[in-house]
């Protein structure tokens, strides 16, 4: 079984979430692989080139796949994608990613571009309008048949609670957990890990 951590936007690697979840999951003696998704660079960031990152990265193999805002809805387009997924951990997930932006996006499609702060690289980062473009052919929900993991803060005001529990009450095989907590989730990973080791049994026997 392989396990996957996808990034959320903005971000690396190298966050907080990610290696917390890493040094996890090398205590039960098991390689979280977490990978760059934007490869080709932030500019030119889209969910189409994130997507191959883990297409090639996984090779079709079986693999259990946590991810972080966008690397939640990554993972659940991949899901949908992919029958042969074995679960998914995805907190605050940004379903429907293309259209939460609000007023931003017309001055974003105006300008060809947008400045946002990179968390990763700690410094304010530009990204190309073709992200959107390309967002806009992806569904917002994605409809995977694998057993999913939702965890949300109901403080997140940047992908608010509501789309979880909208998508848990059209999804049977969707669980949601919500935290007094919001969008980064780094307050309550210790909870996460807890609930993610009881209800996934390849992490709660490893």
């Amino acid at each position: 079984m392989r396990y996957v951590y996808l990034h959320g936007f903005a971000s690396s690697p190298r966050s907080k979430k990610a290696q917390y979840f890493h040094r996890c999951f090398a205590e039960l003696g098991l390689d979280l692989e977490i990978p760059a998704l934007d490869d080709q660079g932030f500019e030119h960031l889209t969910v189409t080139g994130q997507l191959a990152v883990v297409e090639r990265l996984l090779q079709g193999e079986p693999a259990v796949l946590m991810g972080s805002s966008m690397g939640g809805y990554l993972a659940a387009l991949y899901a949908a994608r992919h029958p042969e997924t074995h679960s998914l951990i995805l907190m605050a997930p940004a379903f429907g990613f293309a259209r939460n932006w609000g007023p931003v996006l017309t001055k974003w499609k105006e300008e060809g571009s947008l400045e946002v702060f990179h968390y990763a690289e700690n410094r304010p980062a530009r990204v190309g309008y073709g992200l959107i473009e390309d967002a806009l052919q992806f569904p917002d929900e994605p409809q995977f048949a694998c057993p999913a993991m939702i965890f949300h803060g109901i403080r997140d005001t940047v992908v608010p609670a509501e789309a979880s529990m909208r998508f848990c009450t059209r999804n049977m095989n969707a669980r949601l957990q919500l935290f007094d907590s919001g969008h980064e989730l780094t307050d309550v990973m210790e909870e996460i890990w807890l609930v993610c080791r009881q209800h996934h049994p390849e992490l709660r026997s490893a």
